[in-house]
C-alpha cells in the first residue's frame, strides 16, 4: 500500500533542524558535500517519521556493514578476505560516523571495491579466449551466502574461472538441446554445427554477457554508489523503506509499456541484474501469462532473430530492446526463481484499460457459482469519475444475482494491493457496518475503519481465494472476512506486507541557497501498520488460508520473511465487532483435503513443491559437461510433467455473461480474449477446488 504525501502536509518537523544546522555552519566546506547533505535528510527523516526508527548503536552499525557487504559483493567474487577484515574495522562505528556527518566507511569501500573491479575486468576475457577443458569434474557453488571471501587473488581467479565455466556450460547445454531437438523433430530448417562451433559461440556470448557487467560497473557513478550506502541504511529500518537517487526513482516508476504500450512490466536493476519487479495488469505480458514478478532476465530476441544476452545492461539500454512497435514479437529467455531457464515469447501491444477492471463469469459444478477476479483494488486518485473497484464489483456481483448464482468466489490472487479506502467498502458489500481493519501509527494512535453503509449486497456463501503474492489491501479484505466468518479463505498463505509507505521529496526541504545540488532525490518511509480486527498483524504472518490448497513454492520461504530486516508481527487489541459462526470449517476443511488428495493434479503440484525445495538447497553444479548435462536433463524431464498440469474438468464449466458478450459488440478482438479467459478459468484446478468449497455452505 502505498499512498503519495503531499507537500503540505508533509514532513514540517524535518524542517527545522536542517535549516538550523545549514544556518549554524553556512561557509564550511563540508556543507556543499551532496553525500553528506542527503545523510542528515535522509536520517532526519527516517528517524522523526519512521514509523518505527532504529537507534543508532553498534547493533544498527553491525546491520548496516553486513547489508552493505551483501550489496557491494553478494556473489563474494569481486572482495578478498583482507579487504573484508580492512573494512570490518568500521564494522561497530558506522554509527559514530554517521553521527558525526563522516562518510569514511562508505568512501574506504568505494576505494576498495573498484580496484577490485578493475583488477578482474580482463580475467575473463583472458580464460575465454580459449576452448575449456569439459572433462574435469570440478564444483561450482553459485549461492553467494554459502560461499567465502578468496583469501588470495589466485584463489579469487579460480573462483572466476569457475563461475565463468558454468555461465559457458548454460549456453553450450542449451544451444546443444535446442539442436538435438531440431534433429529429434526433423525440422529441417535448423542448421547443425559442430560441438567446436556451438561451443566457441557459447565463450563469445559469455564474453558478451561480461564485457556488459563491467560496463555497468564502470558506469557507476557516484551518485549510483552513495544510493547503495544510503538503501543500506535505509534498509536497516525495513525492506521497504528506500531512498532513491532522481533516475532511480524515475526507473521505479518506469514500465516497458509506457502509456500502456509495449509488454507491460517494469525492470529492475540491482546487483547487475535485471529482474522483473511488477507485471501491468491488462498488459501484453499480463494477457500471455508466463513473465512473473521474480523472473530475472537474460536474454532478449526479436523474433525469430539471434537473442541478445542483456545480464547486467544498463536500464535504458535493456528497455530499448524490450521496446518495438504494436504487433511485434519479442522473445525473452527469463530464469526462473527455482531455477528453471524458460524462453517467452510476447506480442507487443497495448494495455487494454478494461482488462485492469474486475470481470465475473459463471461456474458450473453442480450449482451456479458467480466468480470475479479482482486484479488490484484501484480507485479515481485523479477524481475525474474514473473506475473504482467496490464499486464495480458491486455490480459485478448483481450481474451474477440476476444469474441466479447460489455461491460467489472473489479471485484476489497476484493482487498486490491498492487503495485502503476502496477495500473498506468492499468489505461492506458482504457485511453489514462494522470495523473493517485497524492503523496504527508512530505515535501509537489506532484508528479503527469501518465500513458505515448497513446495505450488504452479497450475503450468501462467500469464498475468498488467495496466495502468496496476495498482499497489502488484499490481506486486509481476506482477514476481515476471516475474522467474521463470514465466508471461507482458500488457497496459500499470503505476502504478510502489513506497513504503510509514503514518498517524500528531499528537495522540499533544502533552503534556496543549496538549490545548487539539487535534485537530491526521493525518500520511500514506512509510517503506518496495519492490524486485523481479531488484533493481530497482517505484518509477516499475512494470512493463512481456512482452507490450504498445495502449492509448487510452499517448502520455501516466499514473501515478506523473506526480506532482510522486516518489520515483526505483533498485536493490539481486538475491535469491537460479532463473527457470524454459521460455518462448519472443520467439515469444510475435511472434505477439501479428501478431494484434494484424489486429484491427480493436486498430487502433482504436491511432488512439484518437493523438487522446487530440494533444488533450492541443492546449490552446487558440476562443471563436467557429461554430469551438467545430465542434470540439466533432470530438470527438463521433471519441468515437463507440470507443464500441462491445467486440462480439462470433468463436470466442471466456465462461462461468460450474456450480458458481457452483448456489451462486446463486434470487437472479436476482446471476445476472443475473454473467451480463452473462461476456458483457462475451466481448467483452473484452484479454481474448481474453491467452486467445490463454497458449493458446500448452506
Amino acid at each position: 500500500m502505498l499512498k503519495t504525501m503531499v507537500k503540505k502536509h508533509g514532513l514540517k518537523v524535518l524542517v527545522i533542524p536542517i535549516v538550523l544546522l545549514f544556518s549554524s555552519f553556512v561557509g564550511v566546506s563540508y556543507l556543499f558535500d551532496k553525500n553528506i547533505v542527503i545523510m542528515e535528510l535522509l536520517l532526519g527523516g527516517l528517524n522523526q517519521n519512521h514509523y518505527s526508527p532504529v537507534k543508532l548503536d553498534d547493533t544498527f552499525s553491525e546491520k548496516v556493514y553486513d547489508l552493505y557487504l551483501k550489496r557491494i559483493d553478494g556473489s563474494k567474487k569481486f572482495l578478498l578476505q583482507s579487504d573484508v577484515e580492512e573494512l570490518s574495522k568500521h564494522r561497530k562505528n558506522i554509527d559514530d560516523q554517521l553521527k558525526a556527518m563522516s562518510t569514511d566507511f562508505y568512501t574506504s569501500s568505494v576505494n576498495i571495491i573498484t580496484k577490485r573491479i578493475k583488477e578482474r575486468e580482463t580475467w575473463y576475457k583472458e580464460y575465454l579466449s580459449k576452448p575449456l577443458d569439459y572433462s574435469a569434474d570440478d564444483i561450482y557453488e553459485t549461492d553467494g551466502e554459502k560461499s567465502e571471501f578468496a583469501k588470495t587473488i589466485e584463489e579469487s581467479k579460480k573462483d572466476w574461472e569457475k563461475m565463468l565455466k558454468y555461465q559457458v556450460l548454460i549456453r553450450l547445454d542449451d544451444a546443444l538441446y535446442r539442436q538435438e531437438s531440431a534433429i529429434e523433430k526433423k525440422d529441417t530448417a535448423y542448421k547443425i554445427q559442430s560441438f567446436d562451433s556451438l561451443e566457441v559461440n557459447a565463450r563469445r556470448l559469455t564474453i558478451k554477457a561480461n564485457d556488459n557487467l563491467f560496463k555497468y560497473y564502470n558506469k557507476l557513478g557516484s551518485k549510483d554508489r552513495f544510493a547503495i550506502y544510503a538503501n543500506s541504511i535505509s534498509g536497516t529500518f525495513d525492506p521497504h523503506t528506500e531512498y532513491f537517487v532522481p533516475k532511480e526513482k524515475k526507473k521505479f516508476d518506469q514500465a516497458m509499456s509506457g502509456q500502456f504500450e509495449g509488454i507491460g512490466a517494469v525492470l529492475q536493476q540491482r546487483d547487475g541484474l535485471l529482474k522483473i519487479s511488477e507485471i501491468i495488469v491488462g498488459s501484453p505480458s499480463y494477457k500471455q501469462g508466463e513473465l512473473k514478478a521474480g523472473d530475472e532476465i537474460m536474454k532478449v530476441g526479436q523474433g525469430s532473430a539471434e537473442p541478445v544476452d542483456i545480464a547486467n545492461l544498463e536500464m535504458d539500454e535493456a528497455v530499448e530492446l524490450i521496446k518495438g512497435k504494436k504487433g511485434t514479437e519479442v522473445r525473452l529467455t527469463v530464469k526462473k526463481p527455482d531455477g528453471r531457464i524458460k524462453v517467452i515469447s510476447i506480442i507487443r501491444g497495448v494495455v487494454e484499460l478494461k482488462e485492469t477492471f474486475a470481470k465475473s463469469a459463471l461456474l458450473n459444478n453442480k450449482k451456479k457459482i458467480g466468480y470475479i477476479y479482482l486484479p488490484t483494488f484501484y480507485t479515481d486518485f485523479t477524481r475525474t469519475g474514473a473506475h473504482k473497484c467496490a464499486t464495480d464489483v458491486r455490480k459485478e456481483i448483481e450481474k451474477l444475482k440476476k444469474e441466479n448464482i447460489k455461491s460467489l468466489i472473489l479471485d484476489l490472487r497476484d493482487n498486490g494491493g491498492g487503495s485502503l479506502q476502496e477495500v473498506i467498502e468492499m468489505a461492506g458489500l458482504f457485511f453489514p457496518k462494522g470495523p473493517v481493519v485497524q492503523v496504527k501509527d508512530r505515535n501509537g494512535f489506532i484508528k479503527v475503519m469501518e465500513d458505515y453503509n448497513p446495505d450488504v449486497v452479497w450475503d450468501g456463501p462467500l469464498a475468498i481465494m488467495v496466495n502468496h503474492n496476495s498482499a497489502s489491501a488484499s490481506e486486509i479484505l481476506a482477514a476481515a472476512i476471516q475474522d467474521y466468518k463470514r465466508g471461507v479463505v482458500i488457497g496459500t498463505p499470503t505476502f504478510g506486507k502489513g506497513t504503510v509507505q509514503s514518498f517524500v521529496d528531499l528537495d522540499y526541504y533544502l533552503m534556496p541557497q543549496f538549490d545548487t545540488i539539487k535534485p537530491i532525490g526521493q525518500v520511500k518511509i514506512t509510517q503506518q501498520k496495519f492490524y486485523r480486527i481479531n488484533g493481530g498483524s497482517t505484518q509477516l504472518r499475512g494470512v493463512t488460508p481456512d482452507v490450504k490448497l498445495p502449492d509448487p513454492y510452499a517448502l520455501i520461504d516466499l514473501g515478506e520473511r523473506e526480506l532482510e530486516y522486516p518489520m515483526p508481527w505483533d498485536e493490539e487489541k481486538k475491535a469491537n465487532y460479532s463473527e457470524f459462526s454459521v460455518i462448519d470449517y472443520d467439515k469444510i476443511k475435511k472434505n477439501s483435503n479428501l478431494r484434494v488428495k484424489k486429484n491427480e493434479q493436486f498430487v502433482l503440484l504436491e511432488q512439484r513443491s518437493k523438487e522446487v525445495k530440494a533444488r533450492r538447497d541443492d546449490t552446487k553444479v558440476s562443471l563436467k559437461l557429461e554430469k551438467f548435462r545430465a542434470e540439466q536433463k533432470s530438470y527438463r524431464d521433471q519441468n515437463k510433467k507440470y507443464e500441462d498440469y491445467r486440462k480439462e474438468i470433468k463436470g466442471f464449466e466456465a462461462s461468460l455473461l450474456e450480458v458481457d458478450l452483448a456489451g462486446m459488440d463486434n470487437d472479436t478482438s476482446r471476445t476472443g480474449r475473454e473467451t480463452r479467459w473462461v476456458k483457462n478459468l475451466a481448467k483452473d484446478v484452484y479454481v474448481y477446488e474453491s467452486s467445490n468449497i463454497v458449493g458446500e455452505i448452506n
